[in-house]
């Protein structure tokens, strides 16, 4: 079996791999599997980093029998009757991916999602959650430091890595008693917290978050049964709530009405209730001041969260009374970090922490599939949709 490692063909162009050159080389020295590199200009790690390991890099992978790649493979590039890995986008019935979709079925691809590759008890096997989480958190905090006018923390992107984001994370300088909320219980959730670790910032849970006064930060994290709660006042069920949201409601507002800071890092579906409206936003006792979303549900849970943000300007300023984008230095608004890339602003820590998982998540089911981990992952396979992914079919045709 012969793995090739794409080229990116996505604009704006994405600089992360699914594996470094290290991990490329513990592949080919631990497994029967062969492996080349495509060529590339844009990758964070030089082809050169590649070949000084005896990795062969290419400029055809038609020969690999399974292609991975991080970002959508461009239609005219796909190759025919192959296997490829790659978050195509499609699952959710994404409208601007259709096309490709539809290429891959008229191609026989055999198409793998990173997104739908899971344990068979559900948690996702790979992704890059973990460090949307770390650079999402580092920007609430350079979104406060510019907002206070106390600090300045260089962008993530114009740093080398991860060591020297911790270091940055020393000029914070936070009030006491100033109040953090993180929302979520998975991987983008729990690396947002690592950030939070590292400035030692102490973690209380809900109940004292809401009602003590501290001499230092704090932060609190809740969960789906923390912020939405039944409408009858009768006790949250969880396995109600994923199958039918549509009897609970928000109990989110108790938190914004304590908070100074926001870091949304949950998962949010599009038939639960929103978390804050843009009349929760208007209310005077609202009191945040900085939400970075790292979610990014764009006119969504969120109220704030209006649109995506940048890399090269992550942050604005959101006018809860007039419910419009202002300057983000506007004394009145809610500073908001929005940008729905983050793990490209620290693509080679992203790209190493996703090839650790692909190692010991994936690569086993690679190899010998007998729990059909890779199986159940499959999205299309010999021109048609798997028996998963059967739900596509209007999509696919257009209905």
């Amino acid at each position: 079996m012969k793995i090739g490692i794409l080229q990116e063909t996505k604009n704006p162009p994405d600089k992360r791999v699914p594996l470094s050159p290290k991990q490329c080389r513990y592949i080919l020295d631990s497994s029967p599997l062969n492996l080349v590199v495509q060529k590339s200009d844009i990758r964070i790690f030089d082809d050169s980093e590649y070949s000084e390991l005896d990795i062969p890099v290419v400029d055809d992978v038609s020969d690999c029998d399974i292609l991975l790649g991080v970002k959508e493979v461009k239609m005219d590039k796909l190759i025919p009757n192959k296997t490829y890995f790659f978050f195509s986008h499609t699952i959710k019935e994404q409208p601007y991916n259709r096309e490709l979709l539809q290429k891959m079925l008229e191609l026989n691809i055999k198409m793998v999602d990173w997104e739908t590759l899971t344990s068979p008890k559900g948690p996702r096997l790979i992704g890059f959650g973990r460090y949307a989480g770390i650079v999402g958190a580092y920007n609430a905090f350079l979104a406060f430091g510019k907002k206070s006018k106390t600090y300045s923390l260089t962008p993530a992107n114009e740093l080398r890595d991860h060591d020297e984001l911790n270091s940055e994370l020393k000029k914070v300088v936070l009030p006491e008693n100033y109040k953090i909320i993180v929302s979520g219980e998975g991987r983008v959730a729990r690396g947002a917290m690592e950030i939070l670790t590292e400035l030692d910032i102490k973690k209380v849970d809900e109940t004292t978050f809401l009602n003590k006064t501290f001499d230092e930060p704090v932060y609190t994290q809740i969960g789906v049964t923390d912020y939405f709660k039944r409408i009858d006042g009768k006790a949250f069920s969880k396995f109600e709530f994923y199958k039918n949201s549509k009897g609970y409601e928000s109990d989110f507002f108790k938190y914004a009405k304590t908070g100074n800071m926001f870091i949304a890092a949950h998962y949010w579906d599009s038939n639960s209730p929103y978390l804050f409206t843009r009349e929760d936003a208007k209310k005077d006792d609202f009191k945040l001041k900085i939400v970075a979303d790292i979610s990014c549900d764009i006119d969504g849970p969120v109220a704030s969260t209006i649109r995506p943000s940048t890399i090269e300007n992550p942050l604005y300023g959101y006018l809860a009374s007039e419910e419009k984008e202002v300057s983000f230095d506007h004394p009145d608004a809610i500073g908001v970090m929005a940008v729905d890339n983050l793990p490209c602003e620290l693509p080679r820590d992203a790209s190493e922490d996703f090839g650790n998982e692909f190692i010991n998540n994936v690569l086993p089911h690679l190899l010998n599939d007998e729990e059909g981990i890779i199986k159940k992952a499959t999205i299309c396979e010999n021109g048609e949709l798997t028996e998963n992914y059967k739900y596509l079919t209007n999509y696919v045709n257009n209905k």
